[in-house]
Parts: structure tokens; sequence; C-alpha cells
């Protein structure tokens, strides 16, 4: 059966890098089907609405989407888009796998394998009780965890761990200090992961686990966390292994998902036909494993390592001269 997904082809590189990782996934022969949707600045002039009803109405029906990075515009009132897709469909588990990969500008070239999941609709991205005092001398933010949200979150880390056959959870918190809404993270954590004796548990306060994944990243496998401190640490799990270039990203929920490179829409590179489409390529990898396709998945994956060992046509970022259509069509002579 024909599995119809979202395509948000996005600004800046995102049409280029979108272009390459359909080019790869035709060559696949997935039967997939794609409807395309807009959103961010191309949506914006196009009708008006950087988010418009039809793209929202697209992916709930198709309930998957993969989309390449979107500009929400700085200081002039708009929402971040990324936030508002994740809150309208409950997209309540952000996965962030960072795997050594060869050839790249690594200080860990190999032994590195972290998967971070972030909980992605709670705690400080939602702007609850948002205010500056009318000096603008004070501003408040009003963080709020809930019981649910928590559970859900550590509860998705410790069933994906054993349907994939990690070994090790690291719950990560600030709940020495931050008594309320970290404490209540950590204790809920504490009760999920007393119902998985098969999954090694432990906890780190999340100065600490920056350190470590600095000093010993090799001692981690699933991190699980709380929206702001998820958020930062897949970006610096990202930077052990080559950088954003390598770090692709799955928003997942109950009745939907939406997967994305999660670097920006770099508008100084943009038209130039260099930008590494390998995030988004490692995404798809992740929808493919979502829609149950996880040998078609692997062997995405593999033909990324093979173009990567083999140096062939990659791209500036990667020490190459190749193009971004040169580097897809060097992956798809692998799969």
């Amino acid at each position: 059966m024909t599995q119809t997904i979202t395509v948000i082809r996005g600004d800046g590189i995102g049409p280029e890098i979108m272009a390459a990782t359909l080019h790869v996934l035709d060559a696949m022969k997935l039967d997939l089907a794609y409807e395309e949707a807009d959103a961010g600045m191309v949506a914006l002039e196009k009708h008006g609405d950087l988010l418009p009803q039809a793209t929202l109405d697209s992916i709930k029906r198709n309930k998957i989407a993969l989309k390449a990075p979107l500009t929400t515009p700085v200081g002039e009132g708009f929402t971040s888009i990324n936030v508002t897709l994740r809150r309208i469909f409950d997209l309540y588990a952000n996965v962030r796998p960072a795997h050594s990969f060869p050839n790249t500008k690594s200080r860990f070239p190999s032994g590195i394998d972290i998967i971070t999941v972030r909980e992605n609709t709670e705690g400080a991205y939602m702007s609850d009780g948002q205010a500056v005092s009318e000096d603008g001398e004070t501003a408040t933010l009003v963080q709020k965890v809930t019981h649910k949200g928590s559970e859900r979150i550590v509860r998705y880390a410790f069933e994906m761990a054993r349907k994939i056959g990690r070994k090790k959870v690291t719950v990560v918190h600030k709940a020495n200090i931050m008594k309320s809404t970290s404490g209540l993270f950590l204790k809920t954590a504490r009760q999920v992961a007393a119902q998985y004796p098969d999954i090694e548990c432990n906890e780190m306060i999340v100065d600490n686990t920056c350190m470590q994944l600095v000093m010993k990243p090799e001692q981690f496998d699933v991190i699980v966390t709380t929206n702001l401190f998820g958020d930062i640490i897949s970006d610096l799990c990202a930077g052990l292994v080559g950088g954003l270039g390598l770090a692709p990203g799955a928003n997942i929920g109950e009745h939907g998902a939406i997967f994305e490179a999660v670097h920006g829409s770099a508008p100084d590179i943009a038209g130039k036909g260099i930008a590494n489409p390998c995030a988004l390529l490692l995404a798809a990898g992740q929808m493919l494993d979502h829609l149950g396709m996880p040998e078609q998945a692997t062997r995405l994956r593999n033909a990324i390592v093979a173009t990567l060992e083999a140096k062939d046509d990659l791209t500036p970022d990667l020490g190459g001269s190749g193009t971004t259509t040169s580097f897809a069509e060097a992956i798809t002579r692998r799969l």
C-alpha cells in the first residue's frame, strides 16, 4: 500500500536538501507518495501565513511529515513554527540520535552512539506566564512540568530502549535546585524506571551531564530529559559527532510524527548547491523506522556511511568538493 507523506521543502537550503533526499528515497522504490505543503517564509509570501491551515490539514490527514528547515522571523512577534507544530499535534517525544560517522570533523570519530529523548511540549519553551515589567527591569517566565508529560516521555525512552536493544537510560535533571519542576520529573522517572528492570537506569544532574559528555561520551546510551535541557544536550551531542549537518530529529506523538533536519535554513549558502543533505536523509531513515521499514532504514544509513568512507562527492563542510546533488547521487549508487 502506498504511504503518503507530507513534504515541507522549507526555506533557505531546505528545497535543495529536500530534493536530494527525495531523489534518494525514490531510488529505493519504497512506494511513497508525496503531498507538498508550505510553511515558513515561503508560506508567508505565498499565503500570508507562516503555517497555513492547508499544511496543518495535510499533516493531520497523512500523520507523517518530512520537513526541511524553516525560518521564523526574529523580533517581529511570530511564534516559532516548530514549537507551534509540536503543540498542535502533541508531538511530545523529540528523538535526536548522535552517531559517529567516518571522515567527519569530529573530536570523537568513532564510538559515540547516543540517543537523546527530549520532552517536547512542556517546560520553558511553552512561554507560559511570560511577561516583562512596565519599566523593562524584570522579566518572568513560568515553567510547567506535569506528571503526565514526564511519565509519557520517560516511558517512551524506556520502551524505545527495549525495542532497539539499548541497555541503559540516563535520566538528566536539576532536581537539586529546581525542586518542584525537575523534582517532579525525577520522581516520575524513578517510578517508570522501576517497571523496566531489564534496562539499567542512572540519574545525572544536567551540568555534570554536559561535562561527562565532553570527557567520556562513551558512557551514555539513551538520555531522557526535559525540554530545555534536551535541546541543549542534543546539540552538544551533535557537536561530538561532527555538527548539526549530521543531526536528524524526530517529533513523535500518539497521532502523528514529523521528521526533520534540526539545523537552520542557512540562507548564506542557499542556492549555491553545496548544502549537506545528510541530516534530512538521516531523518528520512528515522521516518522509515517509524513506518515499519527498519531494513530499508538500515539500507539508507549504510549507503550514507559507505559514501562518507569513500569520500565520494562529499559537500565542502565534510571536506569534499561535491554538490548537494552529486553527494545524493553518490549515496544512491550505494543503495
